[in-house]
């Protein structure tokens, strides 16, 4: 077997999706610095750029999946443009949430609700201060061991599973099967869990 160095892009996009696993993480480090400026050249409306430095790496991860080795392309133009494709759409993505507010109402209207106003008042009354203070650390803690811990492919599962993809869309997106994303929830969910 070849030393992972010395392997070309398009050798390693065959092995990545033969499932050699380090073979991604090659080519994920390789190009995790051009994840990270295209994604410093956009905004996100409400987020931050490690959401969309994750978004580019989801572009990353569609680039190995779909490249064409036939084509006159090389890898690096196609996961160029997988990677901007995809920030470009997750910023369109959260820009139609704009009326999402329209859409999350609270009806006054106790005739015809299944929940009366008082009752939902209460559901929504603010924690404490305290509290706010401990779910913001305990956050924190979460976000540096998902960095820490967890590995690319967990990491691009991770997001798009909070995005609400299905197993079958996230296993489409980085051309995985459905038990591969499976098995990366379940280690998320091991690496993750509380300690103590």
């Amino acid at each position: 077997m070849k030393n992972q160095d010395t392997r070309t892009d398009e050798e390693l996009v065959q092995c990545s999706r033969g499932g050699d696993t380090e073979a991604t993480d090659v080519l994920v480090g390789k190009y995790k610095n051009l994840v990270r400026r295209k994604a410093n050249a956009f905004f996100l409306i409400g987020g931050d750029t490690d959401d969309l430095i994750q978004e580019g790496m989801i572009g990353l991860f569609k680039a190995v999946r779909d490249y064409d080795g036939t084509r006159e392309s090389s890898f690096l133009n196609f996961a160029t443009i997988c990677i901007e494709r995809q920030l470009r759409t997750a910023i369109e993505r959260n820009n139609r949430k704009k009326h999402q507010p329209l859409n999350n109402y609270v009806s006054i209207d106790q005739e015809n609700d299944s929940e009366p106003l008082e009752e939902t008042l209460k559901s929504l009354q603010a924690v404490s201060p305290e509290e706010l203070v401990i779910r913001a650390e305990d956050l924190q803690e979460i976000r540096r061991r998902a960095s820490e811990d967890l590995s690319p492919m967990e990491k691009a599962v991770l997001s798009m599973h909070l995005s609400g993809l299905s197993y079958v869309e996230i296993a489409e997106a980085l051309g995985k099967n459905q038990k591969s994303v499976d098995n990366a929830l379940q280690r998320i969910r091991k690496k993750l869990a509380p300690t103590g």
